[in-house]
C-alpha cells in the first residue's frame, strides 16, 4: 500500500511540476544516419550554453538563474545544450575566469560541483548535454594554455596588441607536436570521464543526461603540412574517449571546411575514424564576410544562400561516411550589431528560419541532417559595460569574453525568437 501511495504522490507531483527526476531518461544513440532517443527518432533545435556549469557553481554562479533558464529553454522545446566542460588557466584578460583547470592537472572543486549540478538538473528535465573538453581558441584557455604550461612561451593573445590572429594560430599549431601537451589533455579526459556526479551518484559514463563527448571547440588543422599530425592526435583522442566510455556518442566539434584549410576533402579525411558517431559544422556569416549589419537588406539573402550551400556540401560528406550531422554553431548579430535586448531580431530570425526549415525537411525525409544548435542562449545575462566588454564578475551571456556581450545572444526576453524555436521543435516531434 505504501508503494502505491508513493507512486500516486509522484504522479501528482510530476503532473504539476516542471521537472520529475523519477522519469527514466532514454539514451541518445545513432543508427545509420539517424539519432534515436530510446527507440524513437530524435532531431532537435538546441542551443549553445557554454557557461552552464559556471552558473551551477555555488561560489561564482547563480543557481536560481540557471534553473529559470533551463525551465525556459525546456518550455520552448530546447532539450539539447552544447556546453563547455570548463576553462583552463583563467589568468588572462578576454578569457573565461574562473577556470576549472586552473593549473595543469589541478581543478577547482566548486566548478566541478557546478558541472555536477548542471548535469543533474538537465537530467531532471530530460535534457541532453554535448560536453566539449578543449578549445582551439584562447577564450577558454584550451590548446594554447597547454602550450604555455609546457614551456612554449606566453600565449600571444590575439585580442591584445601587437598580437595577431595569424600569430596566435601559428602558436596553436605547435600543440599537435607537443607530446606533454597531448598527454596532459589525455589525463584531463580521464579525470573528467572518470567522475561520479555528487548529486545523482551516477558515473558520468553511465549518465543518460550526457548525449556526447566532444574533443573540443573548433579544433583546426591549421596548415596543409600539419594535417598528418592533427589527424593522428584526433584519432588517438577519439580512441581514448571510446575506450573510457562505450555508452555515449563521440563528435569532434569541427567547423567543417572552415576548420580544415578551407578544403572539404581535408574535412572528410580527418573524420574517417568510424568511432566518430556524428559530424559537425559551424556557420558564421559575419566572421566569414557574408553578412554586413550596416547593409543587412543586401547581405542577409547572400548570407542565407551561402549558408545553404555550405550545409549541402557537408551533408553530402555525411551521407558518404554514413553518419548524422549537426549544425552545432550558427549565429547572427541583432540589428546594427546592437547589444541591447530590446533591439530588433528580425534579420536574425530570418537567418535562423532558413536553418530550421532545412532541418525539418531533412527530418521529414529521414536524411542525415539531424540537429541544429543556435549560438547562443544567454538567458538573463546582459552587457553591463557600454563597450560590451566582459570583466570578471559580470553576468555571463552566450558571447564568450573576447566578444561584445549580447552580440549573438538570444535573451530570455527574445520572445519572437523563442516562439520560432518552439514552433520548429514541435514540427520535429
Amino acid at each position: 500500500m505504501r508503494n502505491l501511495v508513493s507512486k500516486i504522490m509522484l504522479l501528482a507531483i510530476c503532473a504539476s511540476a516542471t521537472v520529475c527526476s523519477a522519469q527514466k531518461q532514454a539514451p541518445i544513440t545513432v543508427k545509420g544516419t539517424q539519432f534515436y532517443k530510446g527507440d524513437k527518432p530524435y532531431s532537435y533545435v538546441g542551443a549553445n550554453y557554454w557557461y552552464g556549469s559556471l552558473l551551477g557553481s555555488k561560489k561564482v554562479g547563480d543557481r536560481k538563474r540557471l534553473l529559470r533558464e533551463l525551465d525556459l529553454m525546456k518550455k520552448n522545446g530546447i532539450d539539447n545544450l552544447r556546453i563547455l566542460v570548463g576553462a583552463d588557466g583563467g589568468t588572462y584578460d578576454f578569457t573565461v575566469s574562473p577556470a576549472l583547470q586552473y593549473e595543469q592537472g589541478k581543478y577547482n572543486a566548486d566548478l566541478l560541483d557546478g558541472l555536477d549540478f548542471l548535469i543533474a538538473e538537465m537530467g531532471k528535465r530530460n535534457m541532453y548535454a554535448v560536453l566539449y573538453l578543449n578549445n582551439n581558441w584562447e577564450w577558454s584557455g584550451g590548446m594554447s594554455q597547454y602550450l604555455e604550461w609546457n614551456g612554449f612561451g606566453k600565449i600571444p593573445n590575439p585580442n591584445i596588441k601587437p598580437n595577431s590572429w595569424p600569430q596566435f594560430m601559428d602558436y596553436v599549431k605547435q600543440y599537435h607536436s607537443c607530446e606533454p601537451c597531448m598527454v596532459a589533455f589525455e589525463n584531463h579526459i580521464k579525470y573528467i570521464l572518470g567522475r561520479t556526479n555528487a548529486y545523482t551518484n551516477k558515473k558520468y559514463t553511465e549518465d543518460n543526461a550526457i548525449m556526447a563527448w566532444q574533443i573540443g571547440n573548433e579544433p583546426r588543422v591549421l596548415s596543409i603540412e600539419n594535417e598528418k599530425k592533427f589527424t593522428a592526435w584526433f584519432n588517438k583522442t577519439i580512441d581514448l574517449i571510446d575506450s573510457l566510455d562505450s555508452n555515449h556518442l563521440i563528435s569532434t566539434g569541427s567547423e567543417g571546411k572552415a576548420g580544415s584549410n578551407d578544403d572539404l576533402a581535408t574535412y572528410e579525411r580527418t573524420h574517417m575514424n568510424p568511432k566518430i558517431d556524428y559530424l559537425t559544422m559551424h556557420i558564421w556569416p559575419k566572421n566569414w564576410g557574408w553578412f554586413n549589419a550596416e547593409d543587412a537588406k543586401t547581405t542577409l539573402p547572400i548570407a542565407i544562400e551561402k549558408a545553404k550551400a555550405y550545409i549541402n556540401e557537408h551533408v553530402e560528406v555525411a551521407k558518404k561516411l554514413g553518419r548524422p550531422i549537426v549544425i552545432e554553431e550558427f549565429g547572427l548579430p541583432r540589428a546594427n550589431e546592437s547589444l541591447l535586448p530590446n533591439s530588433s531580431v528580425l534579420d536574425r530570425n530570418a537567418f535562423y528560419n532558413a536553418f530550421f526549415e532545412k532541418l525539418v525537411l531533412s527530418h521529414s525525409n529521414n536524411e542525415t541532417l539531424q540537429g541544429v544548435n543556435f549560438w547562443g542562449f544567454g538567458g538573463e545575462g546582459k552587457a553591463v559595460n557600454p563597450s560590451g566588454k566582459w570583466n570578471i564578475g559580470d553576468p555571463f551571456t552566450a558571447d564568450p569574453p573576447q566578444e561584445p556581450q549580447g552580440l549573438n545572444t538570444v535573451f530570455s526576453t527574445d520572445k519572437l525568437t523563442l516562439e520560432l524555436v518552439k514552433e520548429y521543435n514541435l514540427k520535429l516531434k
